[in-house]
């Protein structure tokens, strides 16, 4: 194998992940495949490793083997290079196809806005992919948690994530002001005094190539209906735009496939046709209530950016919270699984936090890879687990009869059922 990289070594088993077909992001899986890990900062130190146990429990158990290769960002790397995100680690993650992260804290003055940002952007992984779904034993703020079985796609490198805004008080701001005020009209909009402004680009490139994923993802796992989720009442060029080209993806590109909404009602009085794939659209405050209301109604949403934060996040609340909630950055043939979750410095190597969300960011993993077998058992062993109230600190103090167990003892109890349901 012809890699090199600088301070990491490529292991001496396995083998590189390739692309077969670039139109499609059909892959070539070995059996045995290299898989670039960031353990993370924070946590990271006890949830990483904890994933890796599970996960390798589930692919040698599906006669499958993954060959870890460690790569570093955030802290890890700092002490190794003396930079937060070295060539060497973007350079794995392009090279291997298919990775995975703990949690990174971006360092006051680190001349990065976020460091996961940086990695989504340097990758152009333009889709954030998170699946919520409740498991049996957790505990949840709503009376049916087993209702929300939603997957939601968030445009990843546009809208408030492009970084585009100037502090108050700098030069540029007060030439952006004046530009807004003076070339383009709006001199009685902006209220007078300090003022920062940020602009928020919504592509067609952008918006038609997030919607492609979600509408593909709904095909293939048989979901039954796409929502576009946008301000559009009243951001009518941006959010509003989102909604329209997205319905342009839908009736352009699918055929019979895809059905909308609209021509849903207009000539078939509501009844899909079989197997197809229903495309429609809620305001975003709306859809807020939506997911609280009716949340058996909804399958896959496609979001702007920042819809996609607040929405995604609401979901992860109703099956127990951010610390089981995994996601996943796709773009075209690169994959990088990440949990939603921080990196909660105060609890570093303590050994004590729940890493069920960086093992079902891993479960993303392996079903991207095609290794279905693998992520069902993942999933299953974990709800057993859970459900027979062998839990960590979390959800022990929050239901009665529990035994706590420790980070790792937690990944060791899922690995040993894992083995014993294959």
């Amino acid at each position: 194998m012809s890699f090199v990289y600088d301070r990491v070594d490529v292991p001496e088993g396995g083998a590189a992940i390739d692309v077969v077909d670039p139109e499609s992001d059909e892959l070539d899986v070995p059996e045995d495949p290299i898989i670039p890990i960031i353990h993370g900062d924070g946590i990271g130190q006890d949830v990483g490793p904890a994933a890796q146990t599970v996960l390798q429990a589930a692919a040698k158990a599906t006669g499958r083997e993954i060959h870890w290769m460690r790569v570093y960002a955030g802290e890890s790397a700092r002490e190794m290079y003396d930079e937060n995100l070295p060539a060497d680690t973007i350079e794995a993650m392009k090279e291997f196809k298919v990775s995975i992260k703990g949690p990174l804290t971006t360092p006051v003055g680190a001349g990065f806005r976020s460091l996961n940002v940086a990695l989504r952007k340097r990758l152009d992984l333009y889709t954030n992919m998170r699946p919520t779904f409740h498991l049996e034993g957790v505990p949840s703020p709503v009376s049916r948690p087993d209702q929300m079985d939603m997957v939601s796609f968030r445009e990843n490198t546009e809208d408030v994530y492009a970084g585009i805004e100037w502090e108050s008080g700098s030069d540029e701001v007060e030439a952006v002001r004046e530009f807004i005020e003076e070339e383009m009209g709006y001199g009685d909009t902006i209220h007078d005094g300090p003022v920062g402004i940020g602009i928020k680009p919504i592509t067609e490139f952008g918006t038609k190539r997030l919607v492609r994923k979600a509408i593909d993802y709904a095909l293939e796992n048989d979901r039954d209906s796409v929502t576009l989720v946008h301000k559009g009442n009243i951001m009518k060029f941006t959010e509003g735009a989102f909604r329209d080209w997205g319905y342009e993806v839908a009736d352009e590109e699918y055929g019979d496939e895809v059905i909308t909404e609209d021509t849903l009602w207009e000539e078939r009085d509501g009844e899909p046709p079989e197997d197809a794939v229903v495309v429609n659209d809620r305001i975003a405050d709306n859809m807020l209530q939506q997911i609280l209301t009716r949340t058996a109604q909804y399958d896959v949403l496609a979001l702007p950016n920042l819809n996609g934060d607040y929405l995604s996040d609401a979901c992860g609340a109703q099956i127990g919270g951010l610390g089981i909630a995994p996601g996943a950055n796709i773009g075209d043939g690169l994959f990088l699984a990440e949990p939603v979750h921080g990196s909660a410095p105060k609890y570093a190597g303590q050994d004590k936090v729940n890493p069920t969300a960086m093992i079902l960011s891993g479960r993303i993993m392996l079903e991207y890879l095609g290794w279905n077998d693998a992520a069902d058992l993942v999933r299953d062993a974990l709800e057993e687990t859970i459900a027979s109230k062998q839990v960590t600190y979390d959800i022990e103090r929050q239901i009665s009869g529990g035994t706590k167990l420790s980070t790792s003892d937690f990944a060791g109890h899922v690995a040993e059922k894992i083995h014993d349901l294959a």
